[in-house]
């Protein structure tokens, strides 16, 4: 058992304003494995007092870019020497497969924040000097936002935290993190590599606490950026109180992404492997997941039949266990609502061509076996809505336009891929789609030196690169005499 008692805010390890806690829970095992405080409003008052105070009050916002830069190198270092650990944790609170875990949960994090320290960070335009209207001229300066609120999901959580704490640190902001409360252990070892990277005091504080906590934070006077990674409907509301409150934020929401299968492809083994990743991964418990795959009619029962081939033959169970290939879902309401979308499947007349059901041979955890569904429309439910979990939706076309209007038939625009032996004309296809991200022959989802985010309902503003610093500044105009 794992059981932590106090929050790590100030920088210092303090006792929480309640004896409310969160327990946490196996999604393999059903037991609990650990415990934390819940945060509530005293404590998230004392966090972003301690944020407003080390960004108001410390030199912190005013040190050399080079220095806050080392600093996140530093706690780069910090989360290496922890990574087994870190990914272990994260695999027993979420159930992501050991195999996928060490890379998507931590070394993901870890580029992140060595790109902010070494690469954007420093080769960021902070100040230039323009001529102004009347000849004089005008310093155009990048200033820190100020105190950013970081909502983190469960699904990929100090990797997302990382795109959010890199760039503010780098900026001079301070910040407030709130995990998830499916996943708060985590947060406990980034807080002591926070502490031994030497991040100042109050400019990093950490409070895991439930849905109710975090609507007290984002409304919080105290704090002058929202940067949330989750549901639409809750990105949805975040940006109504932001945009009342005159707030800043980004959000990077939902999405149904899809992966256009040309009619030229090789379909190699390698290929599908591939193809399946950008939808299977970490158990279809990716915002990003092409979980739509887009197949020719002439070559549609081949396809179908290979993924189906290579889904059915995964490994499911244990996601410490090196063989897992999928794990649990995080939660019994997971399973529940991912249950809900195979029968919906069903009733509207999708073919189940492997899975659709619990293993036969666990009897417990939160586990849904693999699925492929062939013979889908793209009005169907299961085609429309984020399923989030390991759920792929084979939808038939007839020629490459149709295929294109198909994959931007959608509420969400998120990722998104084109499988071809042509990669040039890839490039054109992928041009026509009308989402975030689009990888040719591979399931990069996410590039972490490129812009991440959505069009449409995926969200608004963007993640990684230098296009994922700017959010954290402001533009300020000194006009210096003539």
């Amino acid at each position: 058992m794992d059981v932590r008692k106090e929050l790590y805010i100030g920088g210092e390890w303090v006792p929480p304003a309640t004896s409310e806690t969160i327990d946490v829970v196996s999604p393999a095992t059903e037991e609990v494995i650990g415990s934390t405080p819940a945060g509530s409003p005293g404590d998230i008052d004392r966090a972003v007092g301690a944020a407003r105070r080390a960004f108001d009050e410390t030199d912190w916002q005013w040190r050399p870019v080079e220095e806050r830069c080392e600093i996140v190198s530093r706690l780069s270092g910090a989360l290496q020497a922890k990574a087994q650990e870190i990914a272990d944790v994260i695999s027993s609170e979420n159930g992501s497969p050991k195999q996928w875990s060490l890379f998507g949960q931590v070394f993901s994090a870890t580029t992140i924040f060595d790109a902010y320290a070494t690469k954007w960070g420093p080769s960021f335009n902070w100040l230039e000097t323009r001529d102004g209207m009347m000849g004089t001229p005008v310093r155009v300066r990048r200033a820190p936002v100020g105190v950013v609120a970081a909502i983190v999901p469960w699904n990929v959580p100090l990797f997302i935290v990382a795109l959010k704490l890199a760039p503010a640190l780098v900026a001079g902001c301070t910040v407030v993190v709130k995990p998830a409360p499916e996943t708060p252990l985590d947060s406990y070892l980034l807080a002591e590599a926070i502490a031994e990277a030497g991040v100042p005091a109050g400019v990093v504080n950490i409070v895991p606490a439930g849905r109710e906590t975090g609507d007290y934070l984002i409304r919080h006077p105290g704090i002058d950026k929202v940067s949330f990674t989750g549901s639409t409907a809750v990105g949805q509301h975040i940006g109504e109180v932001c945009g009342g409150q005159l707030k800043r934020f980004t959000l990077e929401l939902g999405g149904k992404s899809a992966a256009i299968v040309l009619e030229d492809v090789d379909l190699t083994e390698a290929n599908v492997t591939e193809l399946l990743s950008g939808g299977l991964s970490n158990n279809g418990q990716i915002c990003a997941a092409q979980s739509r795959i887009l197949a020719p009619r002439s070559r549609y029962d081949e396809i179908v039949d290979a993924l189906g081939s290579a889904v059915g033959a995964m490994s499911v169970g244990d996601p410490l266990d090196d063989s897992t290939q999928v794990g649990p879902l995080v939660a019994e309401r997971q399973r529940t609502r991912v249950e809900g979308y195979l029968e919906a499947g069903r009733a509207e007349g999708a073919r189940v061509v492997v899975g659709g059901g619990r293993p036969k041979h666990l009897d417990r955890g939160w586990f849904v076996e693999p699925t492929v569904f062939a013979d889908v429309d793209n009005s169907m439910r299961i085609a429309r809505e984020e399923i989030f979990g390991p759920v792929l939706s084979v939808i038939p076309y007839g020629d490459e336009a149709e295929a294109v209007r198909i994959a931007n038939d959608s509420d969400y625009g998120l990722s998104g891929s084109v499988w071809t032996s042509d990669p040039v004309h890839g490039e054109e296809v992928a041009y026509r789609m009308r989402t975030g991200v689009v990888a040719i022959n591979s399931q990069s989802i996410v590039d972490l030196y490129s812009p991440f985010g959505g069009f449409k309902k995926s969200g608004i503003g963007r993640e990684c690169g230098p296009e994922g610093l700017a959010p954290y500044t402001e533009y300020q105009s000194v006009v210096l005499p003539g």
